[in-house]
């Protein structure tokens, strides 16, 4: 796998952020997006996941943190890529349903463990 750094950015992750984040890519009128939001956002950050990984949001169109170190630029909206520092361990593309994203989500929490 090549890994690009992105230098894409004019904004940093904030100071002491935890090692482990998710970036979630979106853009403005994606119903994707929307419906994550109404489904899965409200409780995300309550949730044991959302504590083991803090969720930050980017356009696709940027600005990105800086730093970040990418297998690919996301083309798809929403795309949740996991975090540990700045690297990606994986990521999740596309519209899930919750029944669908909190099991990927696990496995991708895994990985970084």
């Amino acid at each position: 796998m090549i890994r690009v750094l992105a230098v894409l950015a004019l904004t940093a992750l904030p100071a002491g952020a935890e090692p482990l984040r998710l970036l979630m890519v979106e853009k403005e009128g994606c119903v994707y997006c929307a419906a994550w939001d109404r489904s899965i956002g409200p409780g995300y950050a309550a949730s044991e996941q959302g504590q083991a990984a803090p969720l930050v949001r980017v356009d696709i169109h940027g600005p990105w943190p800086d730093g970040l170190a990418l297998a690919r630029r996301p083309f798809v909206t929403p795309t949740f890529i996991l975090l540990d520092g700045g690297s990606e361990v994986g990521r999740l593309e596309g519209h899930m349903s919750p029944a669908q994203f909190w099991p990927a989500l696990d496995t991708l929490l895994d990985q970084a463990r």
